[in-house]
């Protein structure tokens, strides 16, 4: 069995148990978790995503695993993280668990980020939960001595929640909000275009708005420059043999259908149709 998942991911994967040593609320919305982890949970690549076990409470009952993006993967401590908007059923019951308790994941899936090789600037555009996908990304490009621009848009201050992490690693952030009006997809291709001309960004990738999307398609576009974009969608099995999370993209002037979870999450910016 594990022969045969390792030949239709690429990559080797496994369900493991981790301890939880930190479960915090960050905002209203959003929870952070610091989990123990095996040393096949610390293979995971920025982009990639673990099949989550959401436990069972007396009002929810999730059925299915919960994919999550990794928000950061801390090898030196042995440790994974995950910043998770507590949303539906299945988030509940996970925002429940306390420290001590085990955390029971399967992964890593999915393809990864890959900046082309000779990348010397690369800008990260997020949106809302596309923060915690992105995060590990600029994390890894700044090790690999890219330079790298995070902008962060939320709907207001209380939700831009890793600026001081990714200012931490090096990266430039720059956040824009709705309650400061600055995070009108205008103002924000403004100043993507200025980091383009002015910084020589080379490489950009996003998660978490189709209208940052679409316009940073035609921004790629016209200065020719790639791009890649984390999509998000309902799974159910996460290896791509139930087709539960099959989406249109572009391939020439055709339609091709592809999953999100095994053929990507991490898509070419100009295949995707809609985030």
């Amino acid at each position: 069995m594990d022969e045969a998942i390792t030949r239709l991911t690429g990559h080797s994967i496994a369900e493991m148990e981790c301890g939880i040593v930190r479960h915090d609320w960050v905002n209203d919305s959003y929870k952070h978790l610091i989990a123990d982890a095996p040393a096949a949970a610390l293979l995971a690549k920025p982009g990639q995503f673990f099949h989550i076990l959401c436990p069972s409470d007396s009002s929810d009952s999730p059925f299915l695993r919960r994919p999550m993006s990794v928000y950061r993967v801390d090898r030196a401590n042995a440790r994974i993280e995950f910043l998770y908007k507590v949303a539906g059923a299945g988030t509940r019951t996970l925002s429940v668990l306390q420290i001590g308790d085990s955390l029971n994941v399967f992964g890593p899936l999915g393809q990864g980020f890959s900046p082309e090789a000779g990348t010397k600037h690369a800008l990260i555009v997020a949106r809302g939960v596309g923060l915690s996908t992105l995060a590990p990304l600029v994390e890894a490009v700044v090790a690999d001595g890219i330079a790298a621009t995070a902008i962060l848009s939320a709907r207001s201050t209380a939700y831009v929640m890793s600026d001081d992490y990714l200012q931490g690693v090096g990266a430039r952030v720059r956040t824009v909000t709705d309650t400061e009006g600055t995070s009108d997809v205008d103002q924000v291709e403004d100043m993507v275009r200025r980091l383009i001309s002015a910084d020589g960004a080379d490489f950009i990738a996003t998660c978490g708005s189709n209208r940052l999307l679409f316009m940073l398609q035609r921004v790629c576009a016209e200065v020719g420059i790639p791009g890649q974009v984390a999509m998000e969608q309902r799974m159910g099995c996460g290896l791509g043999m139930c087709f539960c999370c099959v989406s249109p993209f572009r391939s020439g002037d055709d339609l091709v259908y592809r999953r999100i979870c095994c053929d990507g999450p991490v898509f070419d910016i100009q295949e995707a149709t809609a985030w």
